[in-house]
Formats: structure tokens, C-alpha cells, sequence
């Protein structure tokens, strides 16, 4: 699962409510980060990897 960053546009790996790969809590502006289908734009180790 992805979730969106809607502020930058980034894609991460993970779950809204959680932790992305790259250990961004979303739960912190929650409303900034919405479920996505998007290919992983994150280059950061975690959701690059």
C-alpha cells in the first residue's frame, strides 16, 4: 500500500496511520496523507527499498 503527501506530492510505502518505510509518522497532520495506488515516488531507504 502507498500513501500520498499531498502537500510535496511524495509517495511513501506504508499505511494512513502508521509509519511510512521511510519512518514518517502519518498520524502526525493527519490530514495531510491519503491511501494511494500511485507508483512510489519516496527515494528514501524504506520505500525506495
Amino acid at each position: 500500500m502507498a500513501v500520498k503527501h499531498t502537500p510535496t506530492g511524495i509517495v511513501h510505502q506504508g499505511n494512513k496511520g502508521g509509519k511510512t518505510g521511510c519512518g514518517t509518522d502519518t498520524k502526525k497532520n493527519s490530514e495531510h496523507w491519503n491511501s494511494s495506488h500511485e507508483r512510489i515516488t519516496c527515494d528514501k531507504n524504506g520505500c525506495k527499498n
